[in-house]
């Protein structure tokens, strides 16, 4: 090698330290930055010529292990999401759904319109209907911004009640006793129905059901056509018979009219209603144990969860849950051959393949963590081992330079 292969060789070293020292700097820079995959220089030879005339120096490129796993870290946003396992979130970009992006960066949050977004980039996802299966087919055409604000609640009418009481076996006859209970009509509203319980006869009861009012007992908001209810029992105290089971209701509240199917008992059985001595005529009263009805007002929402499924569990103010989406997990043949952007956004390329769409924790597919999020993969003392061997190699170079310089400033002397 000549003098001036020497010089070449060394500036060859000089370029490839300096990108491989600005790999350092990029990697400590993201050090906390979430998800994000730590760099490395590799370095190649390089020959030109032959024979004496052959000279050499290097030449430097980056790779990127989109395959490795930063730590996963506990976060105090429900919404932060790390994916335990291989896969990518969907994204896309400013709310246009028909753009596809990826990314394991998962710090979404709420914005002023419902959306869960980091940054300028919506999670998708696709719609579940009221029994939480995805609506329309779990295929790319169907992902949808994750909205919370278009998630409703719904009232429900009550339209079946189990009540469990023991009727004092030694209560007078025509002694009368009470109890209450709420139903809702079809618009969710709220009214209470007393339950009167008459002893007629020895082991023979009727109930009669009061007309709904308002719960705060102002308004009647309704009227009971159904006629009032005999039920009697052996002489063990178990349900012999009941002469109806239904409790009809004509609603003045615009609600459709509703027919609750009562529970009042097994015949033979001791599962509901039940008659015993209470060993205190003076004082005797009904023994209510449970009532048990159906229904629901409107509701809020009140909460959000996402499960290692990828099920988003909408909780609302009326104890009403419901999956109303469903988080796919997106997986590439070749994950290195993803073209990255910044905010730890990668596209798809002809190197990396197409994207599947899984089920979180189905198939190759990792599951999700909610509350959670993907520690950087940089390892700081490995950076600094690193940085100073770039900074040995650069000063080296820079001597063989220096040295290289003094010896043509000898030739040229000498040729002088």
């Amino acid at each position: 090698m000549s003098l001036m292969g020497a010089t070449n060789a060394a500036i060859s070293g000089l370029a490839a330290q300096s990108q491989a020292l600005a790999t350092v700097s990029n990697n400590l820079a993201n050090s906390d930055t979430t998800a994000y995959k730590a760099s490395k220089t590799s370095f190649s030879s390089l020959v030109a010529g032959s024979g004496a005339s052959k000279s050499g120096g290097v030449s430097a490129s980056n790779t990127t292990n989109n395959t490795a796993r930063g730590l996963v870290v506990d976060s105090a946003i429900s919404t932060n999401l790390a994916i335990e396992g291989d896969g990518y979130l969907v994204v896309s970009a400013d709310g246009d759904s028909s753009s596809r992006y990826y990314t394991r960066n998962g710090e979404f949050a709420v914005d002023d319109e419902g959306n869960l977004v980091n940054g300028d980039y919506y999670l998708l996802g696709w719609e579940t209907d009221e029994n939480g299966k995805v609506s329309g087919g779990a295929s790319s055409v169907n992902l949808t911004k994750i909205n919370l604000n278009s998630v409703q609640s719904s009232a429900q009418p009550t339209t079946k009640g189990a009540f469990q009481a023991t009727m004092p076996a030694d209560a007078v006859i025509g002694t009368t006793f009470e109890s209450s209970f709420e139903v809702y009509d079809s618009l969710g509203t709220a009214s209470t129905i007393t339950a009167t319980y008459e002893k007629t006869a020895q082991n023979t009861w009727s109930i009669t059901y009061s007309d709904p009012v308002s719960a705060d007992t102002s308004t009647t908001t309704g009227s009971v056509t159904s006629a009032p209810i005999s039920v009697t029992f052996n002489n063990d105290g178990t349900l012999a018979s009941v002469s109806a089971t239904s409790l009809d209701i004509t609603w003045t509240t615009g609600a459709a009219n509703s027919s609750i199917a009562l529970d009042l008992g097994t015949v033979g059985a001791r599962d509901g209603l039940t008659q015993y001595s209470s060993n205190d005529v003076d004082n005797a009263e009904i023994d209510v144990k449970s009532i048990t009805v159906d229904g629901r007002a409107y509701g809020t929402l009140k909460d959000v969860e996402i499960d290692s499924d990828g099920s988003v569990v909408a909780s609302f103010s009326n104890g009403e849950t419901r999956t109303i989406y469903k988080i796919p997990i997106a997986t590439v043949i070749n994950p290195d051959g993803l073209v990255e952007d910044s905010d730890g956004i990668y596209s798809i390329s002809t190197y990396s393949g197409n994207a599947t769409l899984h089920t979180a924790g189905s198939g190759s597919a990792g599951s999700l963590k909610s509350s959670s999020l993907e520690s950087s993969t940089v390892d700081t003392s490995t950076e600094f081992a690193s940085m100073l061997s770039a900074q040995q190699a650069y000063s080296s170079a820079s001597q063989i330079i220096s040295t290289a310089g003094a010896m043509f400033d000898s030739l040229l002397q000498a040729v002088r």
